[in-house]
Order: structure tokens, then C-alpha cells, then sequence
């Protein structure tokens, strides 16, 4: 007899292996035996996210945070969905904000979070709230090479002193 943490556990295997579509199937079959659980949303959206079927992969990562508020790679991925789409609005771009700041709020040394969040509020226009996240970020990694060089961007480029 198989059950679903038999089909999540290969879901999770081949997206370790690259096979994001075998997992998909494997993590649907998971889902038609178990689907009050929060755990092959997430995964599933993962796959999605990596085949850049981005529609599919936030409402399985919006599901899974329905089912558990405390998930905060959803939220995280979720925002990097967003921040990646060129076509974002600031609506958008406010929302994936939104979903950093829950994600930080769960983990504040949430290193990729802190980063976004400064990249976030860059592409806001609000360059002094983005070089507060990058001091938060640098005093956790002080060798983070790319939040050392988007301060230096923000400082040369659009604080003027």
C-alpha cells in the first residue's frame, strides 16, 4: 500500500534531481490521497516556480501559507516571484514586501529575506528603508558581496549628500 508521503518524498527527490514535472506528478498523487496539508503545496509550487510556471507556483505557495502562516520560504518565494517580474507594479512590488515582512518577521536573520526586502524598497524609490535592510543583512554577513555592492550602489548612485 502506498500513501502520500510515499508520492510527496519522490515529488521531493526529483525536484532535488531536476525533474520538476515527474514531481508534480508525484506530489499530485500525494495531494488526491492527503490534501489538507500545507507541506505539498509548498513543494509543488517549488517545481512550478523552477519550471517558470509562476501562476501556478504563488496560488500553491498562497495555499500553503492558508494552511500554515509560519511558512516562511512561501512567503519569501512568493516576494521572489514577484521582484523577478519586470511587469511587477508597485502594487505588486508592495505586496511582495508585505509577504518579506512576514517572512522576517518569523526569522529576522532571514539573510536572501533582507536582501529582497533592500531590493524591494530600492525598486520603491525608498533608498534610505533599503540601506536600513542591507545594514541589518551586513551586520549578520558582513563579507555579503552583492548587499556590499548594492549600499554602494544606492550611496553613489541616489543619496546625495
Amino acid at each position: 500500500m502506498t500513501d502520500y508521503k510515499y508520492y510527496l518524498d519522490n515529488g521531493i527527490y526529483d525536484i532535488q534531481n531536476g525533474k520538476y514535472e515527474q514531481a508534480i506528478e508525484n506530489i499530485n498523487k500525494s495531494l488526491e490521497l492527503k490534501k489538507d496539508w500545507e507541506i505539498p503545496y509548498f513543494y509543488r509550487a517549488v517545481a512550478y516556480q523552477a519550471l517558470e510556471n509562476y501562476d501556478e507556483a504563488m496560488l500553491d505557495y498562497s495555499k500553503a501559507i492558508k494552511m500554515n502562516d509560519k511558512m516562511t520560504d512561501a512567503y519569501y518565494n512568493r516576494a521572489k516571484i514577484i521582484l523577478s517580474n519586470q511587469n511587477s507594479t508597485m502594487a505588486d512590488i508592495q505586496n511582495a514586501v508585505d509577504d518579506l515582512d512576514k517572512a522576517l518577521k518569523l526569522d529576522s536573520k532571514f539573510v536572501d529575506a533582507l536582501y529582497a526586502m533592500a531590493a524591494a524598497y530600492k525598486k520603491l524609490g525608498d533608498y534610505h528603508k533599503s540601506l536600513v535592510y542591507l545594514e541589518k543583512l551586513l551586520e549578520i554577513a558582513p563579507d555579503a558581496v552583492h548587499a556590499k555592492a548594492l549600499k554602494k550602489l544606492i550611496l553613489q548612485k541616489y543619496i546625495v549628500n
